[in-house]
């Protein structure tokens, strides 16, 4: 079996003993993010089980939220044919773009022909609830749950509950799409206000359907 040394020397590095990295969230199959790595940077990865990124611009190692707290875990790093590019399945904790949202790939080029559904959608949404956590923002309706605590938050669910329940008895699908989309709202908050994951949720759903 090959150490991680013997591992690193194989992969082709470019002029600058770069390498360059696609990032793929490990729950939701999305692409995050492209950034470079070089040895140095592979090798602390692989041993800490933590994102290290090389930095072009300060020319330096950096290490996924280090400063932010919005770190990658790493599951599984793998190069390409020619040994020239990387891909990381990661678990990510928070967005992964430093604008605050939930991937780097998010300005769309081409403009969509038909209507499309977002599977990222939850992730996202559970990704700007634990964010509103570090980075409160007046005004918010999630911040004014969260600071309400728990109490406030279960009354919420219990609510939009009730009313998903009505909706259904009364035969009205705007109305029941709706009220499930406030119940998830309202379930997604109690979720980052617990602690619990939406991994730990789809584990749990895995094990049930298997």
């Amino acid at each position: 079996m090959k150490n991680i040394k013997e591992i690193i020397k194989e992969i082709e590095y470019d002029s600058r003993g770069l390498v360059p990295v696609v990032v793929q969230d490990k729950l939701t199959k999305s692409v995050l993010m492209l950034a470079y790595m070089n040895n140095e940077a592979i090798e602390e990865t692989v041993t800490t089980g933590q994102m290290c990124y090389y930095s072009r611009s300060r020319k330096q190692l950096w290490r996924k939220g280090e400063t932010s707290g919005n770190t990658q875990k790493l599951v599984s790093l793998k190069y390409d044919c020619d040994k020239d590019a990387l891909l990381a399945v990661v678990h990510q904790k928070g967005p992964a773009c430093h604008t605050g949202a939930y991937t780097c790939f998010h300005n769309e080029i081409k403009t969509l022909l038909e209507e499309s559904f977002d599977e990222e959608v939850l992730p996202k949404l559970y990704s700007v609830i634990e964010n509103r956590v570090k980075k409160p923002v007046e005004g918010s309706y999630t911040n004014y749950l969260l600071k309400e605590g728990v109490d406030k938050i279960l009354k919420k669910v219990g609510e939009e509950s009730a009313e998903v329940i009505i909706a259904a008895k009364n035969r009205s699908r705007d109305e029941l799409k709706n009220e499930i989309s406030d119940l998830v709202y309202h379930v997604l908050v109690l979720m980052v206000e617990q602690g619990l994951t939406l991994k730990e949720v789809e584990k749990e759903l895995e094990s049930r359907y298997k």
